[in-house]
């Protein structure tokens, strides 16, 4: 890994936090899916079971957590499962984790090869009753793909199916939601480097250069400061281009006179900051520039205020859209009589601002939560409001990253530029 060894509590507060949520006599089972192949015998990029890294911060590919508080075995309430090292194995791609790195890593004293498994848990599974499955839940999954999580449960529950099964993803959704001050040190490490990379860019634009060499410059500052990735794929759109919300080619010029929309976060201990600024190529924000700007970023601050305890996110994005319909309003954007006389189902301010609010954010940029419970103190959200004119050739967003609080919402990007006057002052850094 690039990044520098996390604290192993942040994993034993997430188990602990977990097993106080299971059932009398029950087991629960992770499992990281193996490398996937490209083409050929290339590998893609490896991003494992984000609950088993939740659980014992291994990214290892086939890695397993094996939970058994009740066990009387004392020394196996908590297992690691690791791949077994393999010598001629690890002249192609590396060493691989010894048990005593892996328990360092994930503070877990219990490590195991995968060889070894199978004997140990067939007599555990004589001894319980429940068993718990962890599934990907998240609300934005595509199910096009074979599933290597539900493979896995049915391997488990042909080989044993007489036991009562539960899913594991109805405790992670709620735990993970809710982020310890361990994972928001670490979010905030992610935040800060993105902070940097934003600054080294505001330093770098001028007219002339392209799209794709401002990711260069993106990604320069995330690896030197111990990234491991950009969180995803690095959006720089400019002028027109900035309406179309997943732009990644980044491959045209950035000419004078227009913005650049920048959506860039970086990945740090497997967490994910997400950033999103608007900044003029030339420096300076013209008149109508600054105007929608302006207009997005009062709707950011009034999101930022509402969201609160207690509201359901769609509560809060109800709210942000009238102050938007009403931001729309005051530049010219819509008109007050045909406001008043809109369909309720799809209101006028949606030909402008036509996604979501934000999202969840933790160990997946879109991380699991939902959005009809109440938000909770130490859930960290996104909130990144958008204004695109087509007529106009023109996109705007703005978005930082808060961890809510009970009486007032921490902003992990407080200190980044956010205004027109902070932009420009940042940009004339050269």
């Amino acid at each position: 890994m690039r990044y520098l060894p996390l604290n192993p509590k942040l994993y034993t507060n997430n188990r602990s936090r977990f097993i106080k949520k299971m059932k009398k006599n029950s087991l629960a089972i992770f499992q990281a899916h193996p490398a996937i192949p490209e083409n050929g015998d290339a590998q893609a990029y490896y991003k494992p079971n984000s609950d088993v890294v939740w659980l014992s911060g291994v990214v290892q590919e086939k890695t397993m957590v094996v939970l058994y508080p009740d066990n009387i075995d004392k020394a196996y309430r908590e297992v690691l499962v690791i791949l077994r090292p393999n010598a001629h194995l690890e002249k192609w791609e590396g060493q691989k984790l010894t048990r005593k790195a892996a328990s360092d890593l994930s503070g877990i004293k219990t490590v195991i090869f995968i060889d070894q498994l199978d004997g140990l848990l067939q007599s555990w599974m004589h001894h319980t009753e429940f068993v718990y499955l962890d599934t990907n839940e998240n609300d934005r999954l595509s199910n096009e793909v074979v599933r290597l999580d539900l493979l896995y449960v049915k391997k488990i529950q042909a080989r044993y199916p007489l036991h009562k099964y539960e899913r594991a993803a109805l405790i992670t959704k709620e735990l993970r939601a809710i982020k310890s001050k361990f994972e928001v040190d670490v979010m905030q490490q992610a935040v800060d480097i993105t902070h940097k990379a934003f600054l080294r860019v505001c330093k770098f634009l001028k007219p002339g250069v392209w799209e794709h060499e401002v990711e260069a410059e993106i990604t320069h500052e995330f690896m030197r400061n111990r990234a491991t990735r950009h969180a995803y794929g690095c959006i720089l759109a400019c002028g027109d281009r900035a309406r179309y919300l997943h732009y990644v080619d980044n491959n045209q010029e950035c000419k004078k006179g227009e913005l650049i929309l920048m959506d860039f976060g970086a990945e740090y201990g497997n967490y994910c900051a997400d950033l999103s600024r608007t900044i003029p190529v030339s420096g300076k924000f013209t008149k109508r520039q600054k105007e929608v700007y302006d207009a997005c970023l009062a709707v950011h601050k009034y999101a930022n205020k509402v969201m609160r305890p207690g509201k359901t996110w769609l509560q809060v994005t109800a709210l942000a859209e009238k102050e938007m319909e009403k931001q729309l309003l005051k530049i010219g954007l819509l008109n007050k009589n045909d406001v008043k006389n809109q369909d309720p189902a799809n209101p006028l301010l949606k030909k402008y601002f036509y996604h979501g609010l934000g999202h969840h954010i933790g160990l997946d940029v879109h991380d699991i939560g939902t959005r009809n419970e109440k938000i909770k103190e130490g859930m960290v959200f996104t909130i990144e409001p958008g204004i695109y004119i087509e007529e106009e050739q023109m996109g705007i967003r703005i978005e930082n990253d808060y961890v809510v609080g009970k009486t007032k919402n921490r902003d992990l990007f407080k200190g980044i530029p956010i205004t027109t006057a902070e932009i420009e002052a940042a940009m004339k850094k050269k």
